[in-house]
């Protein structure tokens, strides 16, 4: 028998931080975010002029008023795990430092990645309507899951399958902590497997064999001395990194392995492919079994569509590159400019005392209303 639950009521109309805090408070790590996404959907069904549709634990609510333009605003409801170490601040539930709901620092898993974005977005979709005004422009609003994990178990990955005319748009803002800057693009990722070969033998007669872990050496001293390169992308200087991140070799403390192989990750500027990424690094490995094992391709900043620039100088801040991958590298492939923009700060992102400064969301929130009410209404 299935049993039923009562969605968590949720007050999107409240303070923006006071949401945060109770966004976090549900408990939403990646493959537990039904609870959440429950609660997200009831709140976006009270507010007329949304047309929702549900995809598992991911939502898309879209205004379809027939505009000439629309954008797309999108963050991701699963979080990291719970710290394990006792008494960390950056758990669940929520806790404010100064001890007053509302005031100072808010600490809790998602703080940063990303509840605070999203509750940016649920406050900007409450009061899209109010005075009796529609927007000059669509909007779409997309809640998804399974960010944190595995590419294969994306959220917005599905979505774009199973509903990528949904997500068609002329620009999208990813709001992934940024510290209120915005951040254009991505840098690519890519993962090699560089394998080495020898003869096992006893370790008291190593002569009779030959040493995999050794033959590796070579391998780690290129990465070790390879110097990353910084890459002009469109007005933006996206540093690259090409590590050692994993190593594995050997049986047992006696025997001479005969094979050992070490995990590389390579992140690339976005003026390249995975398969011009991939071919830089066999270039750096000549002589070595290498395979690649995972590639996502990165996103041109996309800061010379108008939209973006108009973006830009509401936020008013200079736009940095995004070192990291995100998810606007999907949005990039959808050919839909999009750039990172939200609160908190993106160290603090997955870290045992996670926190974001109540002010911050709402200084997010104030920039977008305001932009969003010269552009869109």
């Amino acid at each position: 028998m299935t049993v039923e639950t009562t969605p968590i009521l949720l007050d999107i109309r409240q303070d923006v931080a006071l949401l945060t805090a109770a966004l976090m408070d549900i408990n939403s790590v990646s493959g537990n975010e039904a609870a959440l996404a429950d609660a997200v959907e009831s709140a976006l069904r009270t507010i007329p002029g949304l047309q929702l549709v549900r995809d598992g634990d991911a939502i898309i609510a879209r205004t379809e008023l027939g505009r000439p333009e629309r954008v797309i605003l999108a963050g991701h409801l699963d979080t990291v795990p719970l710290p394990t170490v006792e008494g960390s601040l950056g758990t669940v539930p929520a806790t404010w430092e100064s001890g007053v709901p509302g005031t100072g620092t808010l600490y809790g898993r998602g703080a940063t990645d990303m509840k605070g974005g999203v509750a940016v977005q649920l406050a900007l979709a409450a009061t899209m309507f109010d005075g009796g005004a529609e927007p000059g422009k669509d909007v779409t609003f997309v809640f998804y899951d399974h960010e944190e994990v595995e590419a294969v178990k994306s959220g917005l990955g599905r979505l774009v399958r199973n509903h990528g005319h949904l997500l068609e748009g002329d620009f999208a803002i990813l709001l992934e902590p940024t510290d209120g800057t915005v951040e254009g693009g991505c840098n690519g990722t890519s993962r090699f497997e560089a394998t080495t070969v020898g003869e096992a033998a006893h370790s008291a007669r190593a002569w009779m064999g030959s040493n995999a872990i050794h033959a590796a050496a070579p391998i780690l001293s290129r990465l070790a001395s390879y110097e990353p390169r910084t890459v002009n992308v469109d007005g933006l200087d996206y540093r690259e990194s090409l590590n050692a991140v994993k190593i594995n070799g050997g049986t047992a403390g006696n025997v001479i392995p005969d094979r050992c192989v070490v995990e590389i990750n390579y992140r690339f500027a976005p003026d390249k492919t995975p398969d011009q990424a991939e071919a830089h690094v066999r270039e750096l490995l000549d002589g070595f079994d290498v395979v690649r094992t995972d590639a996502a391709a990165g996103a041109r900043p996309g800061l010379n569509h108008p939209a973006a620039a108009s973006f830009v100088a509401a936020v008013g801040a200079e736009p940095k590159p995004k070192y990291g991958w995100t998810d606007v590298a999907r949005f990039s492939e959808l050919g839909v400019p999009a750039v990172n923009f939200g609160p908190g700060d993106p160290l603090l992102a997955h870290k045992d005392n996670e926190h974001v400064d109540a002010d911050a969301i709402r200084e997010c929130l104030r920039a977008l209303r305001s932009w969003l009410a010269d552009e869109v209404e």
